[in-house]
């Protein structure tokens, strides 16, 4: 009994930190290749638990591999958009003004009623009420309401507000200091319109950028990648 709750003990720390430095995530937010990766971690962990016959090392070096794998593929993930497609995937719309995108719904494998009862859970009853509805790469479901921009407006004011403008999708051109060429491709714009778009706001190098798009309102967003850094110095939690 005492070498099985001392092998006990020695698995449980190892899984606690291989999930600790696989990064704060709840269950619901795991990308595929990081559930895929969680399960095996358990079973991986139970085998040598259950039975004593089994070497320790037998557990503790598909755990210790697995999380090398995961941490490659996530330094991969960060230095190759391309990569990060693959093994996350895409965010898909599957409601865009009110209407539903049958042929992604298919090939995401869902049905009509699956997504209302998502749509419901998130307090949307009618179709009309969303300009945007995306599956996201973790299977959760982000809407944008068809009146986000008046309802931000009555917020800010109680009378004389203008009319609401159609919401539109953010656009993301650099992420991580490199150009998003699906947003390109989709606004027909090229590397030489973004060079020159950040030359207008003196910016000379897209190295710099940590992300720029433009928001739900058309408006050109960006932050570079010192500018956390500057602002957050004296804002340090305690």
């Amino acid at each position: 009994m005492f070498v099985v709750s001392i092998r006990t003990a020695i698995l449980y720390l190892l899984v606690v930190l291989t999930m600790r430095l696989m990064g704060k995530r709840q269950i619901g937010e795991l990308q595929p290749y990081e559930f895929v990766i969680t399960i095996m971690i358990s079973d991986l962990a139970s085998l040598p638990m259950q039975d004593t016959r089994l070497p320790l090392l037998l557990g503790i070096i598909p755990i210790i591999t697995l999380l090398f794998l995961k941490t490659l593929l996530t330094l991969i993930g960060l230095k190759f958009q391309s990569t990060r497609k693959f093994v996350d995937g895409e965010p898909c719309i599957l409601v865009y003004n009110g209407k539903i995108n049958y042929p992604t719904l298919k090939r995401q494998q869902l049905n009509i009623d699956e997504l209302l009862e998502e749509l419901r859970l998130a307090n949307y009853f009618n179709l009309d009420e969303i300009q945007y509805a995306i599956l996201e790469n973790d299977g959760q479901i982000s809407i944008l309401p068809a009146d986000y921009n008046s309802s931000k407006k009555s917020n800010s004011t109680s009378s004389n507000s203008s009319p609401s403008t159609e919401v539109k999708l953010p656009k993301v051109l650099i992420s991580d200091g490199k150009i998003n060429k699906n947003s390109l491709t989709s606004m027909n714009k090229d590397e030489k319109w973004i060079l020159n778009l950040l030359k207008n706001h003196n910016i000379m190098s897209i190295k710099h950028v940590l992300i720029a798009l433009y928001d739900t309102e058309g408006k050109f967003k960006y932050q570079l990648f010192d500018k956390y850094e500057t602002q957050s110095k004296n804002n340090r939690p305690v």
